[in-house]
C-alpha cells in the first residue's frame, strides 16, 4: 500500500473546505437563503479546517510530529464545527413551542456586544436557526455540515496519528 503524500492530502482537504464555502456563497447569493449566525459560525469552522489545511500543504511535513500536530489541530477545528453544526441540528428538531428566542442580527452583535457575549448569546438563542430552509436527501444543510465535520475530525485525526503506522508498511 502506498503511502499518502502530505501535500497531496492537505491539499484534497483545502479544496473539499472551498467547494462548501464556494456552495455555501451561491446558496447565500444566488438562491437567496440568508444564513442564521449558527451557519455563520459553521463557515468559521470550515474556514479555519480550510486554511490549516492550506498551511500544511505549503509545510508539507515529512516527518511524524508534523503530521501530529496538523492532525490534531484539524481535529480540533473540526470538532468544534461538529459541535456548532449538532447545536444547529438540534435546534432545527426541537418543536415550535421549545424553540429559544431569537437573537438580535450578526450585524448588530458584532458591533455593540463584545466576542465572548456574541458568541454565548448566538450559542443559548438563536431561535431563527431552528427554520429549516433547505433539505437534500432529507436533510438540512446543518445536518450535512455535521456528517462533514465528524469526516474531516476521523479523516485528520487519523491521519495525524497513524502517520507512522504508514511510514512502517
Amino acid at each position: 500500500m502506498r503511502r499518502v503524500k502530505p501535500r497531496a492530502f492537505f491539499f484534497a482537504v483545502a479544496l473539499l473546505c472551498l467547494s462548501f464555502l464556494g456552495y455555501a456563497l451561491y446558496a447565500e447569493h444566488l438562491l437567496e437563503l440568508v444564513p442564521c449566525p449558527l451557519c455563520m459560525l459553521q463557515r468559521g469552522g470550515i474556514l479555519l479546517i480550510l486554511v490549516l489545511s492550506l498551511v500544511a500543504a505549503v509545510h508539507n511535513p515529512k516527518g511524524g510530529f508534523g503530521w501530529k500536530a496538523y492532525g490534531t489541530l484539524g481535529f480540533l477545528f473540526a470538532g468544534l464545527g461538529a459541535s456548532i453544526s449538532a447545536r444547529h441540528v438540534w435546534l432545527q428538531s426541537l418543536p415550535e413551542d421549545l424553540v429559544p428566542a431569537c437573537a438580535p442580527s450578526l450585524d448588530y452583535m458584532l458591533d455593540v456586544f463584545p466576542m465572548g457575549e456574541m458568541l454565548r448569546t448566538i450559542l443559548m438563542t438563536s431561535g431563527e436557526c431552528a427554520e429549516i430552509d433547505w433539505v437534500f436527501l432529507g436533510l438540512s444543510m446543518p445536518a450535512w455540515t455535521l456528517i462533514w465535520f465528524v469526516i474531516f475530525a476521523l479523516t485528520l485525526g487519523y491521519a495525524g496519528w497513524a502517520y507512522r503506522a504508514q511510514r512502517a508498511s
